[in-house]
């Protein structure tokens, strides 16, 4: 069995807006980069041709899913406690109404109160964010691999670069060529 020079197997990268190079299909300005796992063969792919079925599929990455997950359990548990939060105040303000107007020093004392609460409120939310302190993952997918077709067309290219690299070393040996004849010619 014949190993390819390099698996089809594509993660996605970004360069900086002024490092943007033409797209390898349709020549239009991008930033994303697809590169293999070892930096052996890398290309410019715009937006339109990563969403492409027919260019590029998407491989789940299981660790990325399960870090999706998390996310939005941590998201979950953030405004579970804000709800929280937010129904406490509520109570106290409808209690105060219907006791009417009280002294400065209530009020004062229940807005130290709101402030400890939010305060609190704020600091569970942070611990949540820290404990489950993650990459911050886009929509898209990271990991790509290309169609049967544009795999071979970037293995062609790769073997021809190779080829070439290997005849101009042999141009470059003297021996290739033949000697001139060290005899009489006649």
């Amino acid at each position: 069995m014949v190993v390819p020079l390099i698996p089809n197997v594509w993660h996605l990268r970004k360069v900086a807006e002024r490092s943007a190079k033409a797209c390898d299909i349709c020549y239009k300005p991008t930033s994303r980069v697809l590169i293999t796992p070892d930096n052996k063969d890398f290309f410019y792919l715009c937006l339109g041709h990563l969403k492409d079925r027919g260019f590029c599929s998407p491989l789940i990455d299981e660790a990325e899913a399960a870090a999706k997950k998390r996310k939005e359990e941590m998201e979950r548990e953030i405004e579970i406690v804000k709800r929280e939060y937010e129904v406490k105040p509520l109570k106290e303000t409808k209690d105060e109404e219907r006791k009417g107007k009280e002294k400065d020093d209530k009020k004062a004392k229940d807005q130290d109160e709101h402030e400890r609460a939010e305060k609190e409120k704020n600091d569970k939310i942070q611990i949540i964010m820290n404990r489950n302190d993650s990459a911050a993952t886009d929509d898209m997918p990271r990991i790509y691999a290309l169609q049967k077709v544009f795999y071979q067309k970037r293995l062609d290219r790769i073997r021809n670069t190779e080829i070439t690299k290997k005849n101009r070393e042999r141009m470059r040996n003297p021996t290739l060529f033949p000697s001139v004849p060290s005899g009489n010619l006649g």
